[in-house]
C-alpha cells in the first residue's frame, strides 16, 4: 500500500502510514513469524510494549523538558504519554490549533510545529497550514499560524497527500515542510468538475523552508512568488512523508513513489534541486509521458492490475503530458546496495529481481514499501554498527499489501541505513539492514538515548532498546 492509499485508508478513517551477518530479503521468506508484535532480527536488540495510545497515531515526539512522549492523530488531537506509559493525557485538539487534517508535528524546545490541511472551496480544494506552538507553564501550548496557503484542488481520488513531512533544521532558524503530490505520476485530475485540466501545480509535490519564527507568511500558489521569496526549497518530490537532519545538517527525504512499479525513493534535500517528479520516480522514467505509451498490463509488466490507477483508468496514453523540462537537471535518488530493500523489476525483462544476485543498484528501496519514520541517532548514543547512522521504517509487508507481494512478503520493518559520500557523484549511497521485523502498521519513530519507540496506528508504542555506544570501562 502506498502512502497515497494510506491518505485514505490510515488517514481518513483513522483506523487505517546490522550486525555482523547480514540475509538479503529473498532469503529471508520462508519462516515469518506469527507473534502480534515486532521481532529483533540482530541480537542485543530487546522490545517491550511501552503503551496502546488511541488508534490511528501518525507522529510521535519526545519532550525532554517533562520526560515525555508525545503523539498526534490524524484528526487533530495530540496527547502526552506518562513516563511509565500507563497513563496519557489530551493537550491540543483542532479547536486549539485550527488544523483539521494533522499529518506533521515536531518538538523543538519549548516549540512545537503542526503541519496539516483544512477544507475550502466545499470540500473540493485544500490549503496547508503550518502552526507555532509556544510551552505555557502547565507545559500546554498556545498556537499561531505560521504560514498558510492559497486555496488549490484536492481531487476526487485517493492520491491528495497534502501537507506532512517536517524537519526543524540544524541551527532551529528554519522548518522544512514537505507538500505531497495531488495525482498518482502527473496525471490530470479535476474534482468533480472543480480545478479543471489540474496536474501538479506549484504548491505541491515540493519541500518548502519556512522561517522558524515566522507569522502569518501566504504561500501563493504561483511558481515565481514562492522561489523569489525563498520559500521554495527542492521540487521534483512526490510525497517525502518524513523528513530528518543528519548530524551534519543536510536534509534527507523519504518519498513514496506511484502505484507504476518505480522504486521508492530516498533523497539527499538541497536548495534549488529538481528529483524528477513526474517525469521520474527511483530513477525510472514515468512512462506516461511518452506518447506512444500502450498502457496495457500485457505489454507493461510495471503495471500492476490491482493497482487504483489500473483499476481507475489512470495509466492511459496522454499526449499533453507536459514535457521534461529541458534546462534542469534531475538529481537522482540515492542508490541502495543492499543488502535488503533492494529488490527491483528489471526494466529490459520486466522480471523481479533482487540486487544482490545482479550487482545492481536501487534508486532507492524495493517498490511499494512505503518507508517513513525517517530519523538520525544524532548524538552517535548507539553502538557500532548503528552508531551515528540513519533508521527508517516502511508501512507496506508483502503479507498484507497486493502491490508489493510480487516483490517480497517482507517489509513493515525497521530499516538500518549505512549512508556514505559519494564525491564523484556528489551524492551518497547508501547499505540497508534490516533489524526489526512484523511490525503492523508503523507511522513513525522518536529516538531517546539507546530507546527507539516506534507507533502503530492500530493504537500500540514499542520501546526498542539498542545496544548503546558505552565507554570502553564500561563494556
Amino acid at each position: 500500500m502506498k502512502i497515497s492509499q494510506i491518505t485514505i485508508v490510515l488517514f481518513s478513517s483513522l483506523l487505517f502510514a546490522c550486525g555482523a551477518s547480514s540475509t538479503s530479503e529473498s532469503s529471508e521468506q520462508a519462516e515469518l513469524p506469527e507473534e502480534d508484535q515486532p521481532v529483533a532480527l540482530r541480537e542485543g536488540i530487546t522490545i517491550e510494549k511501552f503503551a496502546a495510545p488511541q488508534r490511528g497515531g501518525v507522529r510521535i515526539n519526545y519532550d525532554p523538558a517533562t520526560k515525555t512522549i508525545l503523539y498526534n492523530t490524524k484528526r487533530g488531537d495530540i496527547y502526552r504519554i506518562n513516563e511509565n506509559g500507563k497513563s496519557e493525557e489530551l493537550i491540543a485538539t483542532t479547536e486549539d490549533h485550527g488544523i483539521t487534517s494533522l499529518q506533521g508535528f515536531r518538538l523543538q524546545g519549548d516549540l512545537m510545529f503542526l503541519v496539516g490541511n483544512i477544507k475550502s472551496n466545499g470540500d473540493k480544494g485544500t490549503k496547508g497550514k503550518v502552526v507555532r506552538g509556544t510551552r505555557q507553564s502547565d507545559n500546554k501550548y498556545q498556537f499561531e499560524l505560521l504560514a498558510i496557503t492559497e486555496d488549490y484542488g484536492r481531487t476526487a481520488t485517493i492520491y491528495s497527500h497534502e501537507f506532512n513531512g517536517i524537519a526543524v533544521g540544524q541551527e532551529g532558524q528554519y522548518i522544512y515542510v514537505n507538500s505531497g503530490a495531488r495525482t498518482d505520476h502527473g496525471e490530470v485530475q479535476d474534482n468533480d468538475g472543480e480545478y479543471p485540466e489540474a496536474r501538479e501545480v506549484p504548491l505541491t509535490a515540493c519541500i518548502f523552508r519556512l522561517p522558524a519564527d515566522g507569522k502569518e507568511i501566504l504561500l501563493k500558489n504561483d511558481s515565481s512568488y514562492l522561489a523569489s521569496n525563498g520559500y521554495l526549497f527542492s521540487d521534483g518530490i512526490r510525497n517525502a512523508f518524513d523528513l530528518a537532519v543528519s548530524q551534519e545538517g543536510r536534509l534527507f527525504g523519504v518519498s513514496n513513489s506511484s502505484d507504476y512499479d518505480h522504486p521508492e525513493e530516498m533523497n539527499w534535500l538541497r536548495e534549488g534541486r529538481h528529483y524528477g517528479y513526474p517525469w521520474e520516480m527511483g530513477g525510472v522514467p514515468n512512462p506516461q509521458q511518452f506518447a506512444d505509451w500502450d498502457p496495457d498490463p500485457e505489454k507493461d509488466p510495471f503495471i500492476n492490475t490491482v493497482s487504483f490507477a489500473h483499476r481507475g483508468k489512470q495509466f492511459r496514453n496522454d499526449p499533453d503530458f507536459p514535457p521534461k523540462p529541458a534546462n534542469i537537471k534531475f538529481v537522482p535518488p540515492i542508490q541502495n546496495h543492499g543488502p535488503d530493500a533492494n529488490i527491483y523489476r528489471d526494466r529490459e525483462t520486466g522480471i523481479i529481481t533482487d540486487a544482490d544476485t545482479t550487482g545492481a543498484t536501487v534508486g532507492t528501496f524495493t517498490s511499494h514499501r512505503s518507508p517513513l519514520g525517517l530519523f538520525f541517532d544524532q548524538d552517535s548514543i548507539l553502538a557500532d554498527p548503528y552508531r551515528g547512522d540513519a533508521f527508517v521504517l516502511s508501512w507496506s509487508d508483502g503479507k498484507t499489501q497486493p502491490l508489493m507481494r510480487p516483490f517480497s512478503l517482507l517489509g513493515a520493518d525497521l530499516l538500518h541505513l549505512e549512508l556514505t559520500y559519494e564525491p564523484d557523484i556528489d551524492n551518497y549511497s547508501v547499505r540497508s539492514y534490516r533489524i526489526i521485523g512484523d511490525f503492523q502498521g508503523p507511522t513513525d519513530a522518536v529516538q531517546v538515548g539507546e530507546h527507539i519507540y516506534v507507533i502503530e496506528n492500530r493504537g500500540n508504542i514499542w520501546k526498542i532498546k539498542m545496544p548503546p555506544n558505552l565507554p570502553i570501562a564500561l563494556k
